[in-house]
């Protein structure tokens, strides 16, 4: 059986099998369009949420061991999240990833140093407050949970606050601080964009201009749904909307995505869009395939990824991304 790159391949039965069982644990291929010649990766984009992470959001044992691997035979860790750098910190160090990374779904890229340090900021790009301030309207009419990241007050641009702020409590707010480790700031959403726009007035002509980072709803999958179709027709592509989670809708600027970040991170390693290998579950993920040679997806990822993916993985829970790994790119 020959393979070659944009050929599609006929798999009997047993080929397929034998094949697929030598090369690693996965579950299953996405597409027969596929090329098992990985040496010219250089480079891993890891999603987190859903991917690397377990179920209980915590980095197995393989995964971390596995990764050293891949840093030990020169491999770059790009991790490429929808989470602030502050929410990914705890998973950036415990796999060792250093250099260019990719947050809040590409609309900061960061240089990361082996302490979290992010001296310097590749790229960022700010939402209008015009478009905050049509959502906090939807989440006061509705009573959708809706909440927003503001550049760091006073701070270099690109520079993100903390927490992220919120105009309530309640289930939906407990959820995000549990599952990022980042308590929302409870305030008035309206009154922040009040203050921040007076400052954007009274600065100078020539200062960086001003905005939020993104903002997000929080809501069943339905409710969502209904809200996605009010953003399109008030902004359409002056906005880029995308799920990243059942749960979440973020709205970030026009552009934003983890494809434009992870080819600004690439241009910083000095690869080429062919030494990258990407895992990804998500909505948010397909962009990121886009940008990168390779794509794999695990066995819960959305249908719609999973279609898009080179190849199928085992799930989060049985850390497939590291089964996969260690046969694809680790073996002899």
């Amino acid at each position: 059986m020959e393979l070659r790159r944009g050929h599609k391949l006929v798999f009997s039965g047993f080929q397929k099998r034998r094949f697929f069982d030598t090369l690693s644990d996965m579950a299953t291929t996405s597409s027969s369009n596929f090329s098992s010649d990985f040496s010219r990766i250089k480079a891993l984009a890891l999603d987190l949420d859903g991917t690397l992470l377990r179920p209980d959001n915590t980095v197995g044992e393989l995964t971390v061991n596995t990764l050293k691997a891949c840093r030990e035979r020169g491999l770059h860790l790009i991790v490429c999240t929808g989470r602030s750098p502050e929410a990914s910190e705890t998973y950036r160090a415990v796999i060792g990833a250093v250099g260019p990374m990719v947050f809040f779904n590409g609309a900061e890229v960061a240089n990361v140093d082996a302490q979290g340090g992010r001296s310097d900021i590749v790229y960022t790009s700010l939402l209008r407050f015009d478009v905050i301030d049509f959502c906090v309207g939807i989440s006061r009419k509705t009573g959708v949970y809706f909440q927003v990241y503001f550049p760091e007050a006073g701070g270099k641009e690109g520079r993100m606050e903390k927490m992220p702020m919120a105009e309530r409590g309640g289930a939906e707010w407990d959820m995000y601080a549990r599952h990022t480790g980042s308590p929302p700031v409870v305030a008035d959403i309206k009154q922040a964009l009040y203050e921040r726009r007076l400052v954007a007035a009274t600065s100078r002509a020539d200062a960086k201009p001003s905005g939020c980072i993104k903002g997000m709803f929080l809501a069943d999958p339905a409710k969502l749904e209904e809200i996605r179709p009010l953003l399109v027709e008030r902004f359409g592509d002056t906005v880029s909307i995308t799920k990243t989670l059942d749960t979440f809708l973020e709205i970030m600027a026009p552009g934003v995505s983890k494809r434009t970040g992870l080819t600004l991170a690439l241009d910083r390693l000095s690869l080429a869009s062919e030494n990258v290998l990407a895992f990804g579950d998500e909505e948010s993920d397909l962009s990121m395939f886009e940008a990168a040679g390779f794509s794999a997806a695990p066995a819960n990822a959305k249908d719609r990824v999973k279609a898009a993916a080179r190849v199928v993985v085992k799930a989060n829970a049985e850390e497939g991304v590291a089964r996969f790994l260690k046969q694809a790119l680790l073996k002899p």
